[in-house]
């Protein structure tokens, strides 16, 4: 049979060496090379195709038999034939109909029989190379497209999952972030929280030394009376005569008696001697010491009743107290201090003539209660107002007009927002200085603030805005406290503050920044932004400050090297004291430390810094002049200090203030 060769070559290979029905040959015709293929005995070469029984065929490729078997289908018709160079009989009727159609000559007589070799002839002739070859590409090109889609789908998981890592990655970096940012809150809390235990602790001894020696003092007396006593009786016994006068003498009370640690003191002045009350003693847990009486977390229910017009600071904080009586502070008239926080009050139980009687009251402290607004009928003359961690809902236009006196009022951990408080409300508190407001549900700037206001805080609220007029009457407003609120620089109008003359203090941590804002106010000193999304301080955002800032903190932010460059501190680098940049993701030292003169605390700990060049922080050319830095943070970096110049800390007084350890491993 033929036997075609890719580069169109015809051999003529005898039926017997391909094995159609004779012996197969016992020796190999050609030697056999890389690329050739075996077929009982011959030597197939590279893309060479052939037929070793009938409806196959074969090809060789890269040394690899190829087969391809023709499967004939089912018919029907009553009589077939096979034609020439086909494996697969079709019916006679359609060879016919075919030959009809191509104008050749009819058959005549009888049906031809099958496998007439009349008709064979005119059958078409068998699968040629071109075919073959076209088959080979289509089952290579299935081959390369479907090893490119496994490829395609490989790259696509792995693409996935270095998403997935990388996301990972992120989210473990922002929980270690938050982790030790409650960290450092947690340590400063428990400070602050041992502090004001020791305080308490030094107070309380300091009480009991007094109350000690007070104690004493009052023995002392006692003993001295004791002898009076006995020389008394026995000048009675001596003088008969004068023993009415000195029975009488006996009688009158002693003005210079001492008040003892566990009875009240009684007024000689307010009521008659025969309606003189009994002095009651103190309740449990309760104790006097000079003008103070003290009844913290004595688990009182009810209000003592106290008689001494001398007391003026009354400390009731943390009892189970639920109402106070119109007459509770009557026996106590000059009292100017009172702490009732952390009790059981409601607006209800609070008699209305409860205060009334204290004309001297400044300071009146209710936090911790469960009042529902503001108490009325309050003396004039408070000056310090504490509300705190109640359910206070509302503050009309009059609740707060007969305190004109008012200096500092806190309202903070209540439910007030824009809504439920009137912007009238403030109006009437000429004197007020200092307001909280924080932990609130204010969306915008409260209205109507005083224009005596100097300090308000606002920290833990929903403050997205800060329009024009926010702060347009408040003249004497130097400390804002805006922490944790959903601010965006875009939602701070640019007329907001920058022309207020006395506004020195602005807090802004933990809102939704995500660079430095423009038009801050012309006098700032002191500007935290803490825990924002911060990536970059913008050229000149400190230019126009006078006399200049003084105290930057952008600690936990997102700062990169890229967004920071000379002109980001431009007007700040003769002012600039403390510049906190701990917690980025600085890559290098920032640019021009060197140029700040007045600098004194740095920190640039916890970022990616991995070196530190000569000239960061000493000015190389001027070798004799000496830096005022006092204290610098590189620690939890990536820099090997082994690296680091001997030079680049020259300029610093004391290298006991450069902490630069540890360090991490990469």
């Amino acid at each position: 049979m033929p036997l075609i060769i890719a580069d169109d070559q015809f051999i003529n290979v005898f039926d017997s060496a391909i094995g159609l029905g004779e012996q197969e040959l016992s020796y190999n015709v050609l030697p056999e090379k890389k690329g050739h293929c075996s077929a009982n005995g011959m030597i197939m070469y590279d893309k060479a195709v052939w037929s070793p029984k009938p409806c196959i065929t074969c090809l060789c490729s890269n040394g690899k038999t190829i087969c391809d078997e023709t499967v004939c289908p089912a018919l029907k018709c009553p009589k077939t034939i096979i034609r020439q160079g086909e494996c697969c009989p079709v019916c006679i009727d359609i060879v016919l109909k075919s030959l009809a159609m191509d104008d050749r000559p009819e058959f005549s007589g009888d049906s031809p029989e099958p496998n007439d070799p009349s008709i064979e002839e005119l059958m078409p002739s068998p699968r040629t190379q071109a075919e073959m070859d076209e088959l080979l590409r289509r089952e290579e090109e299935e081959h390369r497209e479907e090893e490119e889609e496994i490829q395609r789908k490989e790259k696509e998981e792995q693409r996935k999952k270095e998403r997935k890592r990388e996301r990972e990655e992120k989210e473990q970096k922002e929980l270690e972030a938050r982790r030790k940012e409650e960290e450092e809150l947690e340590k400063i809390i428990e400070e602050n929280k041992r502090k004001a235990e020791e305080e308490e602790q030094l107070r309380i001894e300091e009480e009991q030394q007094k109350q000690k020696e007070e104690e004493e003092q009052r023995k002392e007396e006692e003993e001295r009376k004791r002898e009076e006593k006995k020389r008394q009786e026995k000048k009675k016994q001596q003088e008969r005569a004068r023993e009415e006068e000195e029975e009488e003498d006996d009688d009158e009370p002693d003005e210079e008696d001492p008040l003892r640690g566990d009875v009240f003191r009684s007024p000689s002045s307010p009521f008659p001697d025969e309606l003189s009350p009994v002095p009651a003693p103190l309740p449990l847990g309760c104790f006097i010491s000079d003008i103070t009486v003290s009844c913290s977390f004595a688990k009182l229910r009810t209000i003592p009743a106290v008689v001494d017009v001398k007391i003026k600071s009354f400390d009731l904080l943390g009892n189970f107290i639920t109402s106070i009586p119109n007459e509770a502070f009557h026996g106590m008239p000059n009292l100017e201090r009172i702490n009732l926080g952390k009790n059981n009050l409601t607006t209800l139980s609070i008699g209305p003539g409860a205060f009334v009687t204290l004309k001297h009251l400044k300071r009146l402290y209710l936090d911790g209660n469960a009042l529902v607004q503001i108490p009325t009928h309050l003396p004039s003359t408070l000056e310090e107002l504490k509300l705190n961690d109640n359910n206070i809902r509302a503050i009309d236009d009059v609740i707060l007009q007969e305190m004109p006196n008012l200096v500092t009022l806190e309202l903070e951990g209540n439910h007030l927002s824009e809504g439920n408080v009137d912007p009238l409300a403030f109006q009437p508190l000429k004197s007020l200085s200092y307001l909280r407001l924080g932990r609130n549900k204010f969306r915008t700037i409260p209205q109507g603030l005083p224009a005596s206001i100097e300090e308000l805080h606002l920290e833990h609220n929903q403050i997205e805005e800060i329009s024009e007029t926010s702060f347009n009457q408040t003249n004497n407003l130097h400390t804002i406290v805006l922490r944790h609120n959903m601010l965006e620089e875009s939602r701070i109008a640019p007329l907001a503050w920058i022309y207020h003359e006395t506004l020195e203090s602005i807090d802004l941590s933990y809102n939704k920044l995500v660079h430095v804002p423009s038009y801050l106010p012309k006098p700032l000193l002191h500007l935290v932004l803490m825990g924002n999304q911060i990536e970059r301080i913008p050229g000149y955002v400190f230019g126009h400050m006078e006399p200049g800032l003084e105290y930057l903190y952008l600690s936990f932010n997102k700062l990169v090297s890229d967004g920071m460059d000379p002109v980001s501190f431009f007007g700040a680098y003769h002012s600039l004291r403390e510049l906190f940049l701990d917690h980025n993701d600085l890559q290098n030292v920032p640019v021009g430390l060197e140029d700040m003169k007045a600098l004194q605390t740095l920190r640039l700990n916890n970022n990616k810094i991995r070196s530190v060049s000569p000239n960061c922080f000493c000015n190389t050319e001027d070798e004799d002049e000496d830096s005022n830095l006092e204290d610098v943070h590189l620690e939890n970096n990536y820099i090997r200090t082994r690296d680091i110049s001997p030079y680049a800390f020259q300029c610093i007084k004391s290298y006991s203030s450069i902490v630069l350890k540890p360090q991490y491993v990469k």
